[in-house]
């Protein structure tokens, strides 16, 4: 360990006096324990940014030193894994066995988790990030301030839905547990403690107790996601209403969780805190899903070293786009009020009105979908006549954007193409199953296209990043003639003052109205599933042909993925249009 120090010590000394970084890097790559370590010291502040030697040598040692240090990786992995296959099997026996394993079981389990994560968020707090060497670096790409927006707005909304809990299980405990009371007291605790933690330390590329951050931020996304489960589980059992179709199935099996017959609240307002409770899951899932992510993010941040004067700021602007937007807000307003016209007649139980009810969803649905489509393609062809680069640098944060974004949308593909065979397969006539058929099959299209938008949007460059690559490039072209120079410096900042009141040219304005319209048309995409619209139930030509137990299975384990991600699109969209 030594001799390799006193070589880098001799390779910093080079580094700063006649070479470049990546010059070292080819010509010293012994010194590198792992590929992944090569990366990030490629990522060191250059010398134009005043770094001291003596700061780049420790920075150095450090990435030496946590090359020997690996175990960390694999133990914190471990611990997720672990954490989370438990609590799947937990959640899964207290939804289906109302006597070997109940909800307080479950409950129990969840409150030890949120203790123990709250107290590592607490020492990273008070010890950890108070050291003078823990966070020597930030990633400006981590935890943008639309997404903290998000993850407050998300985190108010479900403080409000565990106070409603907590009135509610309070008009139960003369008759039922207390434990029913004390989880939503502690995790309305952990929303505050957690929201503040996020917010402050989302950017920290962490270098000091790294092994035993990495255990924590493990425990952290491993607890945000059995809550997501839970919660999951809660609001599908609630909305699962399966029609009477002569099969012996009790719905006791479905509800045993919500209904008590011996057990009765002692004041009147309890059912109305408790319907409305379930409104609100909707915004408890996503925030417990933007803490995973975030928590992953700083996760794969531990350690590295970057220059976060890389990141672009690029302001948001809305005068620059008109179509899209109200094209969208018009699709959003339709779609609330079919929706609540769909609620209404389902809930009567009529058959015409449920028929009628489903045509209407159907067509709606339908036309969103084949709106997103051509703009999507629309969107898609602009990208062929745009020349701007791809982004190559490392960023954890697009990658899992990525990940999140094509593995959530297989529950919608799943859910797609199981109606799609089963129409097919059973040469089902009619209107409704026609439409049925229709809208898996452009709801297939439309996931492919947006998908490749999406992906496609974030890996370019953004256009003001082009520009300034521009300048840059001009400057060394005319290098040779300072006079050229001298004219090019006195305009640069009148040029960056004016560029930003310009107008976007007409390949910006497109995508930047398809961002628009895909983002508002994704939301009433996300409101309708998950508050409450459920026509695989509702339309039983699914359930006669995969019948009850597989198909329930199948859609409430396809449409939390699909419901993630439609609000995970709007998120994505977001960025591209800001970078556009």
């Amino acid at each position: 360990m030594k001799t390799v120090a006193r070589q880098m010590f001799r390779t910093c000394n080079k580094l700063f006096s006649r070479k470049t970084l990546n010059d070292v890097v080819e010509a010293h790559p012994s010194n590198m324990e792992t590929a992944a370590q090569m990366d990030n010291i490629q990522h060191l502040t250059s010398p134009s940014h005043n770094t001291s030697v003596r700061d780049s040598i420790h920075h150095i040692e450090a990435v030496m030193e946590r090359a020997h240090h690996g175990g960390g990786w694999l133990l914190s992995g471990i611990i997720c894994i672990n954490i989370l296959i438990l609590g799947c099997a937990l959640v899964s026996g207290s939804a289906f066995n109302s006597v070997a394993i109940t909800a307080v079981h479950r409950q129990i389990f969840l409150i030890i988790l949120l203790l123990l994560t709250m107290s590592w968020m607490l020492f990273y707090t008070v010890f950890t990030s108070r050291k003078d060497e823990a966070v020597s670096f930030r990633d400006g790409h981590a935890g943008p301030a639309w997404l903290r927006a998000g993850l407050l707005l998300f985190g108010l909304l479900s403080l409000i839905m565990d106070i409603f809990k907590i009135a509610t299980a309070v008009g139960y405990l003369h008759c039922d547990s207390a434990v029913k009371v004390a989880f939503p007291v502690v995790q309305a605790v952990f929303l505050f403690v957690q929201t503040y933690f996020l917010w402050i330390h989302v950017k920290d590329c962490v270098q000091l107790h790294t092994n035993f951050t990495r255990c924590g931020l493990t425990l952290t996304l491993s607890t945000n996601l059995v809550v997501w489960m839970a919660a999951v589980t809660e609001e599908s059992l609630h909305q699962t209403d399966i029609p009477d179709l002569n099969y012996n199935v009790s719905q006791r099996m479905y509800r045993a969780s919500f209904v008590n017959k011996k057990c009765n609240c002692s004041y009147s307002a309890c059912y109305t805190l408790k319907e409305a409770s379930y409104y609100l899951y909707p915004f408890n899932i996503e925030y417990s899903l933007f803490a995973s992510a975030m928590a992953y993010v700083m996760w794969k941040n531990i350690g590295r070293l970057v220059d976060d004067h890389s990141h672009h700021k690029i302001k948001f602007r809305i005068g620059d786009v008109c179509l899209g937007p109200l094209t969208g807000v018009l699709l959003v307003v339709a779609g609330l009020a079919t929706f609540i016209v769909y609620e209404v007649d389902i809930e009567t139980g009529d058959v015409k009105k449920t028929d009628k009810a489903l045509l209407i969803h159907f067509i709606m649905n339908i036309v969103i979908v084949s709106m997103m489509s051509l703009s999507t393609v629309i969107g898609c062809i602009i990208y062929r006549l745009d020349h701007r680069e791809h982004v190559s640098e490392k960023n954890p944060t697009r990658s899992l954007d990525v990940g999140l974004l094509v593995g959530a949308s297989l529950g919608q593909f799943i859910i797609s193409y199981f109606t799609i065979v089963a129409v097919v397969a059973t040469e089902a006539r009619g209107y409704l199953n026609a439409l049925n058929l229709t809208w898996a099959l452009l709801t297939v299209l439309q996931l492919g296209l947006q998908n490749y938008f999406i992906i496609e949007g974030l890996h370019r460059e953004p256009f003001h990043g082009m520009q300034e690559a521009a300048l840059h490039t001009n400057a060394h072209a005319f290098q040779g003639r300072p006079e050229i120079i001298i004219v090019q410096e006195s305009h640069k900042s009148s040029h960056f003052l004016t560029s930003s009141r310009d107008k976007p040219s007409w390949k910006r304005r497109v995508l930047k109205e398809v961002c628009a319209f895909l983002l508002l048309a994704n939301i009433i995409l996300w409101i309708m599933p998950a508050f409450g619209a459920r026509p695989q139930f509702d339309h039983p030509i699914e359930i006669q042909f995969y019948k009850v137990s597989m198909w329930t299975a199948i859609v409430n384990i396809g449409l939390p993925f699909g419901i993630f991600y439609r609000m995970h699109s709007v998120a994505s969209l977001f960025e591209v249009y800001v970078i556009s």
